[in-house]
């Protein structure tokens, strides 16, 4: 039973870092529910009340981290609210109309769209915008990736 307990765990920890890369699987969750089959199947005795206030803030802080490194890309480079929205939606739909580079043109191409439709059509503007977005998307999935480890860490820092 303790190895099947951990081939779960192990395949929802998994999940939680393609959450990374297909943002449409929600990563946070998927590292709660590890903790939590771990609970159930083994024992709830080592993840004390401080373990779930610690992780409960890290997931609230994954969080963040999406919201801030897309305004922040591509508000620092000038952009507009079109832009974030259009960045959010590449972002959602990047990954599945071209597998794999999609997460990163996705919100490219969605910033560009929305600061131009925003611009009235200023390319140089938009494609800096665009930039912007990028670098912003890629730095906040680097503080996510470090975000989990940490999570996980400290889970088994609890339960070994």
């Amino acid at each position: 039973m303790e190895l099947i307990t951990w081939l779960v765990v192990g395949l929802l920890f998994l999940l939680s870092f393609i959450g990374l890369i297909y943002p449409v699987l929600p990563a946070s969750l998927f590292l709660v529910g590890g903790f939590l089959v771990y609970g159930w199947l083994e024992s709830f005795e080592d993840l004390t009340i401080l373990f779930w206030i610690i992780q409960g803030i890290l997931v609230l802080l994954l969080y963040a981290t999406d919201y801030a490194s897309n305004y922040f890309g591509v508000s620092k480079r000038g952009g507009s609210k079109y832009a974030i929205w259009g960045s959010t939606i590449g972002l959602i739909v990047g990954p599945f109309v071209i597998p794999i580079i999609g997460i990163l043109i996705g919100p490219f191409i969605g910033a560009v769209l929305g600061e131009a439709i925003h611009q009235k059509g200023n390319l140089k503007q938009s494609i800096r915008v665009g930039i912007g977005s990028l670098l912003g998307f890629i730095g906040g999935t680097a503080v996510k990736f470090i975000i989990q480890v940490g999570m996980i860490i400290y889970f088994f820092i609890q339960v070994l």
